[in-house]
């Protein structure tokens, strides 16, 4: 006999927590409620990566004998000392006031990147991002290293990306009404086994395959064939690699000079066209960006590219485009030129046509779930007004005080003397490692709380230990995502390890800042505050849930969806 299961979260999705007959968790299984369950997270009870934790506060050797800056060459090569829990928050909160001190808050880098946990009050970023702003500001970053091309274009064309993404045209309207689905970069199920805040209930599989079951036919341009899995056949065209806009402009093209392009979609709901038919057309520069044109770029056969686009204008189609083709030079080529060929077509807004930004990077996109808010940290107000672009880390710190282009805009790199990190792991996601190591030579100080012993980590100064979310009570909510998942803590911390807010609160403290940082409330007051925050603007949006203790004792809340699935724009 075991006891009744609890309930945790995942950016991989919600997992069941097995008991022995003495309370002690001892296995995780998939979530019953789940057609697609990710395996990934069933092994975080595990020995082997238990083994891998950050057990005790540990401080670098040079750093704690000689002080900040001492040989920031040796972060990674030499090692850590042991330290108290008090000992190590005196040092940090020391070390915050001396750079406040010395150079200003905007010579501290909040730089938490990463999705850390899964659950809405512990969420690292957000509990950083406060703690920061509770003791006079800091540094962050904007935009992401997913998609911040298109991040910082969507806006200037269509709408603010998140906007988008949360608003993608569901699988079950693609089902029924989509009759052809042209996919640039493919739909990876791999991919969309997660989502920020956890896949709840993994949709893509059965997305996919329902819309073959209707009778969909897909076509799928990429490099790689096994990126869409429909269960039935697929057309692949092989395209070469960051020529994905050569072949939408090529397709507009033949749009146009056959006259199967929407004049009247675009004179009603466009602006620009005007400006960009001459530089299609060639009239601008001499190069029509014709199938032929094309071709030569692509590698794929002009004949076809004519007859896709034909084939396009006939019927109901679905244009779709990967993530990843936006991480390049340019990259915000490919993501303008699909929304013009899907305004060509004059689709946009209709039921299984249009436009996608991504249907497989995560579970979100094609998800039928209603949409309301869920439970959200506040963060104060940052009085620091200097921030960078998220991938330009080793640029700030190589060359402080230089101008750099954002979005239309001159800004300057500030002079970083700490960085403070919780979540995430910039020697994992940062694209020039080499340069980094380079430049993060800079700082004086770095400070990460970690529950393993990562590269980052290891590049650090001062590292405190974390919990996990299997180790502190939390709310899983996701967007888009049937549920709210109550994050029941299922075993004591390993180690020393402490919650981010216990550490924040304790060095806030230490700063003359503990109210601020606490708004006087305990952990369990904060998810009774911030759920019943939730269930106000939930109800506002037609989403009932239940009081916080039913919700709690229960282990999770459904949202009922009462509206339509949504279909983009």
């Amino acid at each position: 006999m075991t006891h009744q299961r609890t309930l945790t979260l995942a950016h991989w999705g919600v997992y069941e927590v097995e008991y022995d007959e003495a309370g002690k968790a001892i296995h995780l299984h998939c979530f019953s409620k789940d057609p697609d369950p990710s395996p990934i997270g069933l092994h975080m009870l595990s020995d082997e990566v238990a083994r891998l934790r950050v057990r005790r506060p540990a401080v670098r050797e040079s750093w704690l004998e000689h002080g900040p800056g001492a040989f920031p060459e040796r972060r990674g090569a030499e090692p850590f000392v042991e330290v108290s829990w008090d000992e190590a928050l005196d040092l940090v909160a020391g070390e915050l006031g001396r750079v406040k001190r010395d150079f200003g808050n905007q010579a501290i880098f909040g730089g938490s990147y990463g999705w850390a946990s899964a659950g809405r009050f512990h969420h690292a970023q957000s509990q950083l991002r406060r703690f920061l702003n509770s003791i006079g500001g800091f540094v962050p970053h904007k935009d992401d290293y997913s998609v911040g091309a298109a991040l910082v274009l969507m806006p200037h064309i269509v709408a603010p990306l998140e906007e988008i993404l949360a608003s993608h045209t569901s699988w079950e309207m693609l089902a029924r009404h989509c009759k052809l689905f042209v996919s640039f970069g493919g739909v990876p199920r791999k991919n969309a086994q997660i989502n920020a805040g956890g896949a709840i209930v993994h949709n893509v599989k059965a997305g996919l395959f329902s819309m073959r079951d209707a009778g969909v036919r897909f076509v799928n341009v990429t490099p790689t064939a096994d990126d869409l899995d429909t269960g039935g056949d697929i057309e692949w065209l092989s395209i070469r690699p960051n020529t994905d806009a050569a072949m939408m402009l090529a397709l507009c093209h033949t749009l146009l000079v056959e006259g199967l392009h929407d004049q009247a979609f675009l004179d009603r709901y466009t602006v620009g066209f005007d400006k960009f038919r001459p530089y299609l057309s060639g009239e601008q520069d001499g190069q029509p960006k014709d199938a032929g044109w094309a071709e030569k770029i692509t590698g794929i056969a002009a004949d076809r590219i004519v007859a896709l686009a034909r084939e396009m204008a006939a019927t109901r189609t679905m244009v779709s485009i990967g993530w990843s083709l936006q991480r390049s030079h340019h990259g915000e080529q490919p993501f303008w030129a699909l929304v013009t060929l899907a305004a060509m077509l004059g689709q946009i807004g209709l039921p299984g046509g249009g436009f996608g930004c991504g249907y497989g990077p995560a579970n979100l996109m094609g998800s039928g779930a209603l949409r309301h808010p869920g439970p959200t940290l506040p963060q104060g107000t940052n009085p620091v007004s200097d921030f960078i672009p998220v991938a330009r880390i080793a640029d700030m710190m190589l060359q402080p005080g230089e101008r750099f282009s954002y979005n239309g805009a001159e800004h300057r790199y500030p002079d970083i003397r700490l960085v403070y990190w919780a979540g995430g792991n910039p020697f994992h996601h940062h694209q020039d490692l080499n340069r980094l190591r380079l430049a993060w030579c800079k700082p004086e100080t770095v400070v990460f709380h970690e529950q393993f012993w990562t590269p980052a980590a290891k590049m650090s100064d001062i590292v405190l230990p974390a919990t996990t979310g299997l180790e502190r009570d939390d709310i899983g909510y996701a967007r888009r995502e049937p549920y709210l998942i109550a994050m029941k803590k299922a075993r004591e911390p390993i180690g020393e390890a402490r919650d981010d807010y216990a550490i924040f609160q304790a060095i806030a403290q230490r700063m003359g800042a503990g109210r601020a940082q606490s708004d006087g409330r305990e952990i369990s007051e904060w998810l009774s505050h911030l759920y019943e925050e939730a269930r106000v603007k939930s109800a506002k949006a037609g989403v009932g849930l239940p009081p916080f203790e039913e919700f709690w004792e229960a282990g999770i809340a459904e949202a009922l969806r009462t509206q339509q699935p949504p279909v983009m724009l």
